[in-house]
């Protein structure tokens, strides 16, 4: 089976936007798809190559940012040198991609996503998640239909999502910031939207703990169907 590569519409309805209701842009890592097992998994397996002690979930969500490096940095004192980071972001994805294939997407997703896309309302997906690995896992899990555009990242990793998601929003015709919100679970998601000019709902379900996310000063939800709730309540 061959994928579309990044910035190609995936449906007939690509490009075209509603100016009522809010055009949801999401996030696909510990948003859309509950995988914070295998990251907290695959991150501490990159710790044990350096000599780093394990990290919980707990202290995880409260430190977490993007870019990457940054957030070892929080946890080493410094930031990461060249080498090392090298060494950390190897041995993360090799075993990331393996445990997220035990993944499921989070609770409801696929029927929020079915329900919007039936009620004639756009959406698009926008991930730092390399491109090439995650237009598989999404037609795996049956919702690539769902969605007018998908972006995952062609680049290095240790970069933020701002620059991508203005590239991915400028892909959309008819999109006007103030009917985008952006649905992502780390402080980088309301970066990017503010950004472009868009809003953002942060969720607590996946990298970041809701006292993390609130100092965004952005709604933040327990469930992706409040997101849903909070984003259209605010483009209106």
């Amino acid at each position: 089976m061959s994928y579309p590569q990044a910035g190609n519409g995936l449906s007939p309805s690509a490009g075209t936007v509603s100016d009522v209701n809010a055009h949801l842009v999401w996030d696909w890592n510990g948003t859309l798809f509950h995988d914070m097992d295998a990251v907290i998994e695959a991150t501490n397996a990159s710790f044990t190559e350096l000599g780093l002690p394990p990290i919980t979930l707990d202290r995880y969500r409260d430190l977490y940012c993007v870019p990457v490096p940054l957030f070892y940095e929080r946890l080493m004192g410094r930031l990461p040198t060249d080498a090392e980071w090298e060494v950390m972001d190897e041995t993360f994805h090799r075993h990331y991609w393996t445990l997220a294939e035990r993944c499921g997407l989070a609770d409801g997703a696929a029927e929020l996503l079915a329900a919007r896309r039936a009620a004639g309302l756009t959406q698009s997906l926008c991930s730092l998640a390399p491109h090439a690995e995650l237009m598989p896992m999404i037609s795996t899990h049956g919702i690539d239909r769902h969605f007018v555009r998908i972006d995952g990242r062609v680049g290095p990793s240790n970069v933020g999502k701002a620059a991508q998601m203005a590239r991915h929003l400028a892909s959309l015709d008819g999109v006007v910031g103030d009917r985008v919100v952006v649905i992502g679970d780390a402080l980088d998601d309301a970066a990017a939207a503010a950004h472009v000019g868009a809003y953002a709902v942060l969720y607590t379900g996946g990298s970041g703990s809701r006292r993390s996310l609130e100092t965004a000063g952005v709604p933040v939800a327990d469930t992706l169907a409040e997101a849903v709730e909070l984003a259209e309540r605010i483009v209106r």
